[in-house]
């Protein structure tokens, strides 16, 4: 796991200056998984999803990292007092070879084929911009996933449920994609799309403020 900061060395505070208010960072992405990750956290946010093309050609961590910076600059350009989360999730095969999200149903069958019997391995970039002037705090997750062969047969049957759709690689591990794993060396949550451990390290405020059980955070319901 790699993390990056721009300048500062101690992640910013989610206080703004305004009545010191408490508030809720925006998830610069539309994906259910990553914002169930931060419900699970205790984390409330706001989903804007960051609609920019992403690169895939080059380093795969680099693109990834790059990936999750260009998603949270492009949203934090519209939400300059919150803290913006991007993060962007890729496949990479042994060979170095990136694999994003599925064009359509035979795109789908192909990656999986290619995956299955084999070893891969799940890179997230993560970014932190913001609040305010605060420089732009990013870094890397690697998880190494390994799957079980499959026949034809059941790969199409393993497709038929559409999980497929929208996801790197073609496959929901919290989902029947959990079924096609034999091995996981890593952050479990990074697999799914939001590396938990580099976003503690990259904003411990956003872990250490979650409302506890039965609690609510001050101000939580500012923007």
């Amino acid at each position: 796991m790699l993390a990056m900061f721009d300048r500062n060395t101690s992640p910013a505070p989610l206080r703004v200056s305004a009545g010191g208010l408490l508030v809720k960072p925006v998830l610069a992405s539309a994906s259910p998984q990553r914002t169930a990750i931060l419900d699970q956290l205790g984390i409330p946010h706001v989903v804007v999803p960051a609609h920019i093309d992403e690169i895939m050609d080059g380093d795969p961590r680099q693109v990834a990292e790059q990936n999750a910076r260009n998603k949270a600059h492009h949203v934090a350009k519209q939400h300059r007092f919150v803290p913006v989360i991007g993060s962007d999730t890729i496949v990479v095969l042994e060979s170095g070879e990136i694999l994003g999200k599925p064009k359509d149903l035979d795109d789908a069958r192909a990656m999986l084929g290619r995956l299955l019997g084999a070893t891969h391995t799940v890179i997230s970039g993560l970014a932190i911009a913001g609040p305010g002037n605060t420089q732009t705090r990013s870094g890397v997750a690697e998880t190494t996933v390994s799957m079980r062969t499959l026949s034809a047969e059941a790969i199409d049957r393993h497709l038929a449920h559409g999980e497929w759709e929208g996801r790197a690689g073609a496959y929901a591990i919290q989902g029947r994609g959990a079924g096609l794993v034999t091995e996981i060396r890593g952050d479990y949550a990074n697999v799914v799309g939001l590396p938990v451990a580099l976003l503690a390290e990259l904003a411990p405020d956003l872990l250490d403020r979650a409302p506890r059980k039965g609690t609510s955070a001050p101000g939580a319901n500012a923007e």
